[in-house]
């Protein structure tokens, strides 16, 4: 039985542009790609190659020592270059840049395993770990973690496979074209956590996906046709859409015995457990009315944005705004020359006529819209007022730490407020204060033992 999620909206889909579109390979591979050593929640890699060395696909490039996940070379070739580079999340990126020598020569570790069936679940957490697999949604967040963590604690593994930011269908063509891949990510992901059956959520808007994934699969993997509506594949919207649980504010999905994966996720699982690839590829839409040729391709991490344009036969007319990711979520893109990421599932070009944007933010009258709108139960429009006077205390009262910025309140608002933006100023002021206080009552604590 399925059940509701509070809030949420209705935005234009506009995944017409892609949705038909088999994924293909790049036309032409870049000649160099720029992997960053930051692609994961947790500290960034530390490089372990030098300007010279020969590479293979697959060939590691950078380690992690604590919360992480290692990163591998997409490309074969030789290294050009190892130094602070643009970045997907702005500013520069301590990056890992090589020359591709166009053979795609497998690194020795990339091999097929006989044995799937005979591993346990802390092996394929292990080949999970070392294959560099990081949650491919969106935030990034190292799967091996995510799985050792769940041992124990979870009763239900859920696959999104909801794709519900408008014009993104990078999910959609994978359930199609690597459906047995998703199931066997599945399986794979749920015995890792000591489970016997997960379940996949698709929205209805995607009737070709869920059939086709019911025929492939069993008893263990049930398919679930969920009632389109944003932001339903936010974690949490989706745990109480499909179990009816909800995860308690500040809480984890673990909370309430459940994990949350991506459907790519699962893929790539699938490929790290039979075939020994780490994560080097991923398939990204490259979509928006300011692309002359919107496609699905499969790129290797580290193309650079500007060469997947160039794919898609380049801008038809300049774009008013140019993200990594959906229009509701996506974060914008400052500079051609920063890398596609393993969390890259799209490139988005709008047009002034898209973006539709009305004159500069009106005042706020009071309508509500936004606090029906907001999935999360909260109050953006008291949280923005707290906001606008710098009153970080009371908007952390008002659990703006909570907030998943959907963007929900963004869109459904009359008077355009920038309310998504201010909460992230609010979170970054509350993390900032937080650390500070924490950095005085320690310096505070030594000079005590020292007296």
């Amino acid at each position: 039985m399925l059940h509701q999620f509070f809030g949420g909206v209705h935005p234009a889909e506009h995944k017409d542009l892609t949705e038909h579109k088999a994924t293909t390979p790049l036309a032409e591979a870049p000649a160099q790609v720029v992997i960053p050593m930051a692609m994961h929640v947790g500290a960034p890699c530390k490089p372990v190659v030098a300007v010279g060395d020969e590479v293979k696909v697959g060939t590691l490039i950078g380690e992690t020592t604590g919360l992480g996940a290692p990163i591998h070379a997409s490309v074969s070739g030789r290294v050009a270059a190892v130094e602070p580079r643009p970045y997907g999340g702005g500013g520069m990126m301590m990056s890992v840049v090589i020359d591709n020598d166009f053979q795609d020569t497998p690194d020795p570790c990339v091999k097929h395993r006989d044995n799937v069936d005979a591993l346990t679940g802390a092996e394929i957490i292990e080949i999970v770990k070392n294959a560099g697999i990081t949650g491919m949604g969106g935030a990034g967040f190292p799967t091996h973690v995510k799985l050792s963590g769940a041992v124990g604690k979870v009763d239900t593994l859920i696959l999104n496979g909801a794709e519900c930011e408008p014009y993104i269908t990078s999910d959609h063509r994978l359930m199609l074209e690597r459906g047995e891949a998703v199931i066997g990510g599945a399986r794979l992901m749920a015995k890792a956590c000591g489970l016997t059956e997960a379940t996949i959520g698709i929205e209805l808007n995607k009737p070709d996906a869920i059939e086709h994934l019911k025929t492939l699969a069993g008893s263990d993997v049930h398919i679930e046709g969920l009632k389109t509506r944003y932001p339903q594949g936010a974690e949490k919207q989706l745990i109480q859409m499909i179990t009816g649980r909800q995860v308690p504010p500040g809480g984890l999905p673990a909370h309430v015995g459940c994990l949350v994966s991506n459907v790519a996720t699962a893929a790539a699982v699938w490929d790290a457990v039979t075939e020994g690839k780490p994560l080097t590829r991923r398939g990204v839409t490259l979509t928006g009315g300011a692309m002359a040729e919107p496609m699905n391709v499969l790129a290797p991490v580290g193309t650079p944005v500007g060469w997947l344009v160039k794919m898609a036969g380049g801008f038809k007319e300049t774009p008013d705004r140019l993200l990594y990711g959906g229009p509701m979520m996506g974060n914008p893109i400052y500079d051609l020359d920063a890398p596609m990421m393993k969390s890259t599932n799209c490139l988005l070009a709008l047009t002034a006529a898209e973006v539709a944007e009305q004159d500069p933010a009106q005042t706020c009258i009071r309508c509500g819209k936004c606090v029906e709108a907001c999935p999360m139960h909260l109050t953006p429009l008291f949280m923005r007022m707290r906001v606008d006077k710098r009153k970080w205390d009371e908007v952390e009262a008002l659990h703006v730490m909570d907030c998943i910025e959907c963007g929900s309140c963004n869109y459904i608002c009359p008077a355009r407020l920038p309310l998504v933006q201010s909460f992230r100023t609010a979170k970054f002021a509350i993390r900032d204060k937080a650390a500070k206080e924490k950095a005085a009552r320690e310096a505070k604590e030594k000079e005590a033992a020292k007296a």
